[in-house]
């Protein structure tokens, strides 16, 4: 892809895409004005656009103003981090790099048409973490929330170039609430595994909330059977912790 080259060898290397049922004439104007302040990100606005003066909500159209950055322009990646304007080329490609000298991080972005109607939206992002403290933090981070993050997002432009209405921030909401609960669910079976003295039922309990986590991150089930599911569970883990009351791990369970 266009500027792989600027880090030859990256620590983070992810590659993703969607299809989309546009041209890449009518995708371009909703990826170009992406950024912090600007269109947003139409992923999780909740999160994403925290802070930002543009408003909360990502854009639901096409901004005139936003649709013309030129090569070494800031662009805004939250409150405390900026990138800059790699190259443009209009209706094709769009690359973020880091303000390092060299970059040491690209975010790119390609179109590439799959027929008449339907054009493939393509995200690459190639980074070396910083060896301190909060650049170890971040790299931490973004391993564990980027396929998340850049497949809301993704989501988020196909919907726009579609002609479908955002999600609401109270679906964003649900949804945010119901992926933080799965953890929730996963850490809460690994205590069951570490202080239960049924070994067999303890591992069982957490293979149940690996799968759950993994059906919340990836799974097409509806919105609301999504948000339900890890209160439920939640909810049997308790009602198990109770019932065998007897054990180290129920113990401290209920006192808790």
């Amino acid at each position: 892809m266009p500027e792989d080259e600027t880090v030859a060898d990256p620590v983070f290397d992810a590659t993703r895409a969607i299809t989309i049922r546009a041209t890449p004439q009518l995708i371009w104007p909703w990826l170009v004005q992406m950024g912090f302040g600007r269109a947003g990100f139409y992923g999780y606005d909740l999160i994403e656009n925290l802070g930002s003066a543009s408003g909360i909500q990502s854009a639901q159209t096409i901004v005139p103003a936003l649709q013309h950055p030129q090569i070494g322009d800031l662009l805004p990646l939250s409150v405390a981090a900026n990138l800059k304007y790699g190259p443009i080329q209009p209706d094709r490609c769009i690359v973020w790099k880091s303000l390092d000298v060299p970059s040491d991080g690209v975010f790119i972005w390609e179109l590439v048409p799959i027929d008449a109607n339907h054009t493939r939206l393509i995200s690459r992002i190639r980074w070396n973490y910083e060896h301190s403290p909060s650049g170890l933090a971040l790299g931490i981070f973004t391993e564990f929330t980027d396929h998340v993050a850049v497949r809301k997002i993704l989501e988020g432009v196909r919907d726009r170039a579609e002609g479908r209405p955002p999600e609401s921030l109270f679906a964003q909401a649900l949804e945010i609430a119901s992926l933080l609960l799965a953890v929730l669910n996963l850490l809460v079976a690994l205590l069951f595994i570490a202080f239960w003295q049924r070994w067999g039922w303890a591992w069982l309990i957490a293979l149940g909330a690996g799968l759950l986590l993994e059906l919340v991150l990836y799974g097409t089930i509806p919105p609301a059977i999504r948000a339900v599911l890890p209160w439920l569970y939640l909810l049997g883990m308790a009602v198990v912790g109770v019932k065998f009351g007897r054990s180290r791990f129920s113990r401290h369970f209920i006192r808790w």
